[in-house]
């Protein structure tokens, strides 16, 4: 059977895939990989700052835009599954048709005159999002070396932090001054970029070999990448049940005034900057799956006390960074761990990290809401939001205790052909 990746690879990249005598190329692919996360964070997490304003423009009520955030989930769920279909084309030539369907998304989202239009352009928006990080992640761990590979997985995902730290904090100041279509339109304009860079910048890399459509599920036999998955749906959709209605809580309890908004998303984004970038460098050093068993211990116990001091504006701003942090601190590793334990289907298993990352994300917003449908204030969304997380750390520990103790930390590839 065909090793992946191939001993063969085409002449002039072999040096980028071994990651040793071309790390230019490497640096450059990983940018442009960047990039396109960058826009994907941009549409994605762009409504937790603009809820209001898009209320507002289409008339409709905070809950029912909160569930604009749940059709991009369900997007990125019905999305993923199209690997299976285009596995046998190469990574690049994938990556540059889910670049072109971000552009449409965002481009679609832009010009949405009604609540039911703009819910079937979220959809369409999140379809490339699990396709992209499934590929992209494969793409990173084959041009990294031993050493680096979980590293390289954070710069990749790197870019939805940075749309965090300043993109969305930009958005949410033009949707408050000049219209919230505007941060679709810039959306639509990286689009463009991401096109541009990923067929300048990322090396041609040879297609997976070809499992049969069956073989790309044999993986889900195994129980791990299950704890993996539920650990990811249930910790970081605790997070969302709490992060999905944060700029209304900071606002109304946390006694901020709306133009600070834009500068608390900057304070929410450098956490996530600082907590993915971190939990990658500890994962190479590390268990992956330590470091995100205990991010989301630390995480349990931040929803908490958001809950009981949310009246305390400045402490609440503080336990959000420490909140998103932890969002992002547990992406790189697991989406490492995905790779490693889906032998056969590492880009369907990649994609379905995404996919069990934004269920999460759906079914946090719903139930984050419904406290708030029945009159409760915004705190009561963390409430909800802890004992979910609760449950996505009960499945990192079984993991860690049934996988990966005793287990020496092994690449995804096999070795010498990463």
């Amino acid at each position: 059977m065909q090793t992946w990746p191939p001993s063969h690879a085409a002449p002039g990249v072999t040096s980028a895939v071994a990651g040793t005598a071309n790390t230019e190329i490497m640096k450059k692919a990983l940018i442009a990989l960047a990039f396109g996360t960058l826009a994907l964070g941009m549409t994605e997490f762009v409504m937790m700052g603009i809820l209001p304003d898009v209320a507002r423009g289409l008339g409709i009520t905070i809950t029912q835009a909160g569930h604009l955030i749940s059709a991009y989930a369900v997007g990125v769920c019905c999305g993923a599954p199209l690997l299976t279909v285009v596995h046998k084309y190469s990574p690049k030539r994938i990556l540059l048709a889910l670049a072109a369907m971000m552009l449409l998304g965002a481009a679609l989202c832009a010009v949405s005159p009604s609540y039911g239009m703009m819910l079937a352009a979220r959809f369409i928006a999140g379809l490339p999002h699990g396709a992209y990080f499934g590929v992209a992640s494969i793409a990173a761990v084959k041009l990294a070396d031993e050493r680096h590979k979980t590293g390289a997985v954070s710069i990749m995902i790197a870019g939805m932090t940075v749309a965090n730290l300043f993109g969305v904090p930009l958005s949410t100041a033009l949707s408050e001054s000049v219209s919230w279509r505007v941060p679709f339109v810039l959306v639509a304009l990286l689009s463009l970029l991401v096109l541009y860079y990923i067929w300048k910048w990322v090396p041609p890399i040879e297609s997976l070999p070809d499992n049969g459509y069956k073989g790309q599920f044999r993986f889900l036999k195994n129980g791990a990448p299950w704890l993996i998955l539920a650990a990811t749906m249930f910790g970081n959709g605790g997070i969302f049940c709490w992060y999905s209605y944060v700029s209304p809580l900071m606002t109304t309890e946390g006694g901020f005034p709306p133009e600070t908004v834009a500068l608390l998303m900057v304070a929410a984004g450098f956490g996530m900057v600082v907590g993915n970038l971190t939990s990658g460098r500890l994962s190479d050093r590390y268990s992956p799956g330590r470091v995100a068993a205990t991010t989301q211990a630390v995480v349990v116990c931040a929803l908490l006390l958001i809950f009981a001091l949310s009246t305390h504006g400045w402490l609440s701003a503080g336990l959000m960074v420490v909140c998103t942090a932890g969002l992002f601190a547990v992406s790189s590793p697991q989406q490492f761990l995905i790779l490693k334990y889906a032998p056969g289907g590492e880009m369907l298993g990649g994609a379905a990290i995404q996919v069990a990352f934004n269920l999460g994300n759906a079914l946090g917003a719903y139930l984050g809401g419904l406290p708030i449908d029945h009159g409760l204030p915004y705190r009561y969304a963390a409430l909800v939001g802890a004992p979910m997380v609760a449950l996505g750390l009960a499945a990192m520990v079984t993991f860690v205790r049934r996988h990966e103790n005793g287990q020496a930390k092994e690449s995804p590839l096999p070795a010498g052909q990463a």
